[in-house]
């Protein structure tokens, strides 16, 4: 009778569980306007030109593009009721304006000028993989929400920090699979998820480099009104790849328009032998930490990262062209074996002068190469200089158009072998106007 009383109990207590979580799913629930009534659409325009000046006379010296990008983007929202249903959708279209081969260059893996320009399958009489003169695809996911934790499976673009997309061209990277975001915890984000397909940026195909698949798990914590944030993360590309990240930030208010930045990142790596091709598996550390004063529209930034183990620091072999959360990544990305660099940096608001819209960002990074076995047992070094200027017009019939002009300037020494990259002058130029097609 006891235990029969005690089974009762408990299954009060059960329910009456379900049943709040059941109301505080219908509460966060409550807000879902509807599929078509929380729908947005949008149109990004971007007109990119690129130009490399390789000072290496083995390299192409006229090494230039231009295109322009169509980026279509539908997100509805979410059907009413306990449980909502919805669906994502992009579309995306690149027509070249400027560059074939011979002057934009190619490369045995089908992307021209590293990524910009999309080829075609075959060599052309020269031998080249000529560009094509449009590419693109389109892609959609399913979505569904219960209380606060969203399920989406099909096309995504995922931007953590073991699986981040690369969009610095002319069309974004994309994956395929299935990603479940929770965010039941005031300040918590919690995801885990499942990809299958990689399409990079230039290529009209997708999944050219047949991804078998790449699993990820892991949460980031805000507190403090965003002025503190923590991550940890994990991911396994699989016959390629086991990471590990981990971040902090930290912002702290000195008074005055006065503030202090800590950034830090960090990476362990396992790169399996399949890989490696050295008939073992090999790993790497690579961490970096980043210090921004800030003083109105001013920002002095140093910076410091470190490379080690008996690899680079690889990336973008299925887990993203964007996964590098790195403070020293520019034209280089200081990731080589036993690498360490040092950033020195300026950014600049001109809004503290009455130029609204406009910022400038400069940085000099210094990298030395210690010994290893892909420098013949010799010392390298190399100097990225980075120059960026973006303006974004505030009002008017043109709000949000934005002008951005990047200059870099890169030199290494023969032994640093990021890329098998020489010396360069490299210009980035871009157009983006982005339209509200939402109806």
């Amino acid at each position: 009778m006891q235990a029969m009383k005690h089974s009762l109990i408990a299954l009060a207590v059960a329910a009456a569980s379900s049943q709040l979580a059941l109301a505080e799913a219908e509460s966060k629930q409550a807000d879902a306007k509807g599929f078509v009534e929380g729908a947005s659409a949008q149109l990004l325009l971007r007109n990119t030109y690129w130009n490399r000046d390789w000072k290496s006379k083995s390299a192409d010296t006229d090494n230039a593009a231009w295109a322009q990008g169509f980026i279509g983007k539908f997100e509805s929202g979410f059907t009413q009721g306990v449980v909502g249903f919805g669906l994502d959708a992009f579309g995306l279209l690149a027509v070249r304006l400027d560059g074939g081969a011979g002057k934009a260059g190619a490369d045995s893996q089908g992307g021209l000028m590293s990524g910009f320009l999309a080829s075609e399958r075959r060599p052309n009489s020269k031998g080249l993989l000529a560009p094509r003169d449009e590419w693109g695809h389109v892609g959609a996911a399913v979505k569904a929400r219960f209380s606060g934790t969203v399920l989406k499976y099909g096309h995504q673009m995922p931007e953590l920090p073991v699986l981040s997309i690369d969009d610095s061209r002319v069309l974004p990277q994309s994956f395929t699979g299935t990603l479940l975001t929770s965010q039941e915890v005031e300040g918590l984000q919690v995801d885990i998820g499942r990809f299958t397909q990689d399409s990079p940026m230039a290529f009209a195909s997708r999944d050219p480099g047949e991804l078998k698949s790449i699993n990820i798990a892991g949460a980031r914590y805000t507190t403090n009104e965003d002025a503190t944030s923590f991550a940890l993360y994990g991911s396994r590309v699989e016959d390629t790849l086991r990471k590990l990240y981990a971040g902090a930030y930290h912002s702290i208010d000195l008074g005055g328009e006065q503030s202090v930045e800590l950034d830090f990142n960090y990476y362990r790596t396992k790169y399996r032998s399949q890989y490696t091709n050295t008939g073992q598996s090999e790993k790497n550390t690579i961490w970096s930490l980043q210090s921004t004063y800030n003083i109105g529209g001013h920002g002095l930034i140093l910076a410091y990262q470190q490379s080690s183990g008996s690899w680079a620091y690889d990336y973008d072999v299925g887990d993203g062209g964007g996964t590098i959360w790195l403070a020293n990544s520019f034209f280089s990305d200081f990731n080589q074996e036993d690498e360490k660099s040092l950033q020195l940096g300026y950014s600049l608001d001109f809004s503290e002068y009455g130029m609204a819209g406009l910022s400038w960002r400069m940085a000099y990074v210094y990298g030395e190469q210690k010994s290893s076995a892909t420098t013949n047992d010799k010392k390298g070094h190399e100097r990225d200089f980075y120059n960026q200027v973006k303006y974004t017009v505030q009002d008017g019939s043109l709000k949000n158009l934005t002008f951005k002009v990047r200059n870099g300037i890169y030199r290494g020494s023969n032994n640093v072998t990021d890329m098998g990259q020489s010396d360069l002058n490299e210009w980035r130029l871009f157009v983006e106007y982005p339209l509200d097609l939402t109806f």
